[in-house]
């Protein structure tokens, strides 16, 4: 899932990355075939080159290997509407079939099940930038008939339902979860299964989807990780666990 979604971004990319899965695949990006691409995280953090994977925004990895820092409210309200990120990195504790996200609730908002950590700045990253790519594993659980709560609009209610709301036209272009890729329908814009990880059936998909998922014409096998994009992330990972264990007993 990590190497599939380190893959659709390039060194030519401006990307606007969260925490977590994106934010590991955005790295392992950086660190094999896009050398060049431009990190930014929602602290303001312009250029971030870590070292290892950053617990939170508010990591001072990122600051110090960042070429510049600016203010939250100067980078949502100058450097995001701008038009020149062109690609946000998300993921999401429920989706559904027309990649609106859930990160607030799970159950009634006024008494949930469970509290999330809330919206951050993914509600205007999904509109603002070129193109949204999503990665989270896929269960019924998550990829839900409908959201709980909508945090980040994707596709709306399908259809130029996002071109009327005013937002960039493309928004989210891939869901890639640890099972298969999903694009949007051209013209309906509902997500629609595009390509399979190794070993993976239409079956194990189907059962891990809250609606009834569509697969495209030509559904493709997804390329298995090469050993070096393997090796890269499996040392990024032990580099990350490392560090942070010197921080706990430091």
């Amino acid at each position: 899932m990590t190497v599939a979604a380190a893959r659709c971004v390039s060194s030519d990319d401006v990307c606007f990355v969260g925490i977590g899965l994106p934010s590991a695949a955005c790295n392992l990006a950086r660190l094999t075939h896009a050398p060049g691409i431009t990190l930014i995280y929602e602290s303001g953090t312009i250029g971030a080159r870590p070292t290892v994977l950053p617990l939170s925004i508010g990591d001072g990895e990122l600051c110090t290997t960042a070429l510049t820092t600016v203010s939250v409210p100067e980078f949502f309200r100058y450097w995001l509407p701008s038009g020149r990120i062109t690609v946000g990195f998300l993921g999401a504790a429920q989706i559904d079939r027309f990649a609106n996200l859930n990160t607030t609730v799970v159950g009634d908002y006024q008494s949930p099940k469970v509290r999330l950590p809330g919206a951050g700045g993914a509600p205007e990253m999904a509109a603002r930038c070129q193109r949204i790519f999503i990665v989270m594993p896929q269960s019924r659980r998550a990829f839900v008939e409908r959201l709980d709560f909508l945090t980040s609009t994707g596709h709306g209610d399908g259809g130029d339902h996002r071109a009327r709301l005013g937002m960039t036209p493309i928004g989210p272009a891939k869901v890639i979860t640890d099972l298969c890729v999903m694009e949007p329908d051209a013209a309906t814009r509902e997500l629609t299964v595009t390509s399979l990880h190794p070993g993976v059936t239409r079956d194990q998909v189907v059962a891990a989807t809250g609606w009834q998922i569509r697969f495209a014409a030509g559904v493709s096998d997804t390329l298995g990780p090469s050993e070096q994009e393997l090796a890269v992330l499996r040392q990024l990972r032990l580099e990350t666990e490392n560090a942070h264990k010197e921080k706990e007993h430091a």
